[in-house]
């Protein structure tokens, strides 16, 4: 819901200069009448439409609808008295925010309905004085009907963006819940196995110092080997852990293809826009994860790689000629990662056998806009 006094909410001097017209305009209807019971009349009047229509945009209950109700019996009046059509205008700019449908439909097919009536009524009643108006009169009459339409379905539609703006944000914070887990997993799953294991051999160590030097000696140097082994683990998680951009992967899998005598065959362009870094380095991932199996398991001759982006996602396709991967052991082990990492950004993993094995990864693009929600 627009503020009460904003006609124009992207240029609020245009909503002045409309507010000093439709404010102004009614007394020179109204003092043509020479008469100071109508002057009184009408000063009244238009008095009480704008007490009316502030009232309306401050009320948050069925009285909005008592409130508009008010406006059109004022419009019915100053049109049949004085012939002043014009302040239809700003009820059918108030309808057009109301954001109940069935109450937006019932006041917008009351306004219209009584707003020309009371044109067709003043014609008939005094011809002279709405004849040399006819040409504004027919612009008002089409400004009544089209603007709640227009107001109604821009607040529809900035409900819907502010709806999916938080959604988004929602998806944000459960995606980062998601990594810490994750990240918390790898952490446990890579230390604390070998944590544990240095503990009981040191326990082990420290009672044989004394009753087998020798074998408290092997027991230190396996300490020792376990301890390189849980730095190199981590170091691999921190390294998977980084930003990765795309084009810096596809520049690795070359290398990497180019060591086992395999052509490259890119199709595509693979830098990609406006999506997060860590969902790029997802995809740097996965590529080369799917690299490494076809170095390692398809005996293929060519890998070719295919981007594409489109508004609504990126995909990668990776297929070689060779003898076609089947999920084992370590095959499997490494596609199961893949669907893994994909399935925290929304993304998807599709792997076909036939002449060699094509990997399509496909990851979505949402682009969202925010603004600002006013009151039902």
């Amino acid at each position: 819901m627009q503020k009460w006094y904003s006609i124009f909410p992207k240029n609020p001097w245009m909503s002045i200069y409309a507010w000093v017209i439709f404010c102004l305009l009614p007394f020179f209807f109204i003092f043509r009448s020479w008469s100071a019971v109508g002057i009184s009349v009408g000063t009244g009047l238009l008095a009480l439409f704008f007490i009316s229509y502030f009232f309306s945009f401050k009320s948050k209950s069925g009285l909005v609808y008592m409130w508009v109700s008010f406006e059109i019996v004022i419009n019915i009046v100053m049109t049949l008295l004085f012939g002043y059509v014009y302040l239809s205008i700003f009820t059918a700019f108030f309808i057009g925010n109301i954001r109940s449908t069935v109450g937006f439909f019932i006041m917008y097919g009351l306004h219209i309905a009584f707003t020309i009536g009371a044109i067709v009524a003043g014609f008939f009643i005094e011809i002279n004085l709405f004849l040399p108006q006819v040409h504004f009169i027919i612009i008002t009459v089409i400004g009544v009907t089209l603007l709640p339409f227009n107001l109604y379905n821009r607040s529809k539609r900035e409900k819907l963006e502010g709806q999916l703006e938080t959604a988004r944000d929602r998806i944000s914070e459960l995606t980062l819940l998601e990594e810490r887990e994750r990240i918390a997993r790898d952490l446990h799953d890579t230390l604390g196995q070998k944590l544990s294991m240095i503990g009981l051999k040191s326990d082990l160590a420290r009672r044989l110092i004394l009753k087998d030097p020798e074998e408290a000696e092997r027991e230190l140097a396996e300490i020792r080997q376990t301890a390189s082994t849980a730095l190199k683990e981590v170091r691999e998680l921190v390294a998977d852990m980084r930003a990765t951009k795309l084009i810096d992967e596809v520049m690795r899998i070359r290398q990497i293809l180019s060591a086992a005598e395999i052509e490259l065959r890119i199709e595509g362009d693979p830098h990609v826009t406006q999506i997060p870094s860590n969902v790029e380095n997802v995809l740097g991932m996965c590529l080369k994860e799917a690299v490494t199996n076809v170095v390692k398991h398809s005996e293929a001759t060519i890998c070719e790689v295919a981007f594409k982006q489109t508004e609504d996602e990126v995909s990668i396709v990776v297929q070689d000629n060779g003898k076609g991967m089947k999920e084992g052991p370590s095959v499997g082990s490494g596609l199961k990662g893949m669907r893994e990492r994909l399935e925290f950004v929304n993304g998807s993993l599709l792997s076909e056998v036939n002449n060699g094995t094509k990997l399509t990864i496909r990851m979505p693009v949402v682009i969202t806009h925010q603004v600002e929600e006013g009151k039902a």
